[in-house]
């Protein structure tokens, strides 16, 4: 998995936290596609730039879930929306965040073919 220093990683205890959930939500929102985590450091890690005020980016879910449909790993998934894209000029989180869901999921398709 590609090395991004700018990015922060929360823990569960660190979502716990910020979610004011309990350990088992926080797990069952990953679980559930809400959040997508990966290992680092052996410590189960989620990128904070899938928040947005307080809560997982709601545009989240579908790109994961689509890419996990492509047969991508979770630790694909998080590098490929954390890594630039010619095609959106920015990581895919970034352009998601901006509000551009339907074409970073049509790249996200593209990636199928």
């Amino acid at each position: 998995m590609t090395d991004l220093p700018t990015t922060e990683w929360l823990t569960v205890p660190d979502l716990v936290d910020l979610l004011g959930l309990t350990p088992s939500k926080v797990r069952r929102l990953i679980e559930d596609r809400h959040l997508v985590a990966t290992r680092r450091d052996g410590v189960l890690s989620v990128p904070a730039s899938f928040l947005k005020d307080g809560e997982p980016l709601t545009e989240l879910r579908g790109t994961v879930i689509l890419l996990a449909d492509n047969h991508f790993s979770d630790d694909e998934i998080v590098d490929w929306l954390l890594s630039p894209n010619d095609l959106l000029d920015v990581p895919p989180i970034e352009a998601l965040r901006a509000g551009r869901k339907t074409e970073v999921r049509r790249v996200a398709q593209a990636l199928a073919f």
